[in-house]
This record gives structure tokens, sequence and C-alpha cells, in this order.
């Protein structure tokens, strides 16, 4: 579904993906969960392209609900894969970048979409950087968001308003809040990296769950 001019959002069941489409190129903001390359390679066929023109894949960072289907992708699609490297680490050894903490509901919840978020290691060509920038969208800025996890990275166009977040921000009753619970790393880091991204202010949040359009 596009949801901006060249800015199609995918949802994989819980999670959200993101695909820029510019001048017959393709940037795919993660990936999803396991079994979701299907999905992706679908939608691309559908906007009439060939899969080569993937160029790039981001991964904000090494979830199972982010980077599941990544190392399957990768058996079809050639696109370079970038990540935080404290992030690629992970991926690469096919493991989450911090230990879980669950409890609670939060962790009977988590044990029942455990196996929606299995893993599988996969390939990282490139490290992202702070302030590294890709030449989509008038110019998408890399940007350090640690807290959910420690290499979490978050992508954000100026010229457009457009926030790509991963899970540094929830949308949750339309309402925007920071990481936080079992799976966040650092909960002041999470707050810093929230209160951060909000003071840009952006006109749209692509969450990696849940979506927010300023009105």
């Amino acid at each position: 579904m596009e949801i901006y001019p060249n800015v199609h959002l995918l949802k994989n069941f819980f999670v959200n993906l993101f695909l820029i489409v510019e001048k017959g190129h393709l940037t795919l903001i993660d990936t999803g969960i396991s079994g979701n390359q299907n999905r992706i390679i679908n939608y691309i066929k559908n906007l009439g392209l060939p899969l080569t023109a993937l160029d790039r894949i981001i991964i904000t960072h090494a979830d199972g609900d982010h980077y599941g289907s990544l190392a399957l992708l990768q058996t079809v699609i050639t696109a370079e894969t970038d990540a935080n490297q404290i992030e690629a680490e992970a991926i690469r050894l096919g493991r989450s970048s911090r230990p879980l903490k669950p409890a609670g509901v939060s962790k009977f919840l988590f044990g029942l979409v455990r196996p929606l978020v299995k893993t599988q290691p996969a390939r990282v060509d490139q490290y992202l950087h702070q302030g590294q920038l890709f030449p989509v969208l008038g110019g998408l800025q890399v940007m350090n968001t640690p807290g959910h996890t420690p290499g979490h990275v978050s992508l954000y166009s100026p010229s457009t308003g457009i926030l790509f977040s991963g899970d540094s921000i929830t949308v949750t009753h339309g309402k925007l809040v920071p990481s936080s619970g079992g799976n966040t790393w650092d909960l002041q880091k999470a707050e810093a990296s929230f209160q951060m991204q909000v003071n840009l202010g952006p006109t749209i949040i692509c969450a990696g769950h849940g979506f927010w359009r300023k009105q």
C-alpha cells in the first residue's frame, strides 16, 4: 500500500516494513518475520519491477520480527544489506543483539509469538553510521537511536518529514510512545532517542508497530 508518493507499507502480521521506490530502484527497510520473503518478492513483481531493482535492504535492529526473513530473501535477491555494526554482528549469528527480559503478561505473550520471530544467520554487507545519507526521498539520514536495542537506527528524510523509526517509537491508539518493557535494552537511552526524534517534528512516522501522520 502506497502511504506517500514512492513510499509503500507492507504489513506483516504485527510488524511493518517499508519499501521506497524511486526511478525504478528500491530500498527496503526491514524484512518482517520468517517466511515473509515471498510477500516482498510478489509485491516487487506487482509493481512491474524486476527483483534486481532492489538495491538495498536496511535493517533497523536485530529482532526476529525485523530481520526474520532476511536470510531466505538473500537467496533470491542480491541487494546490499546494511545495519549498525552491533546489530550486524547479531544478525550474522542469527540472534538478537540483547537478551530479552519479559515478565508477567509480557512473558506469556512473548511465549505465544516466539515461533513467529525465529531467526537464522544472514549476511550484512555494510555498517550504518550516524549521519550517513542515502540518495532517496531527497536525502535519507541514518540516526543512531539506541535503547530498544544497543545499535538500533532510525532513518529520517528532512525534505519530506518522513521518519522510519523501527521500534524506537511505537504508535499505540494514535499516541507516540518510546520503547519500554522487557524487550528494551536500556530504558533511559530509549527515552532519550524517543525525545530526540519527536523534537525533529516529523510529519509522518513509519514505525515498526503502528503508523502516525501529523494532523
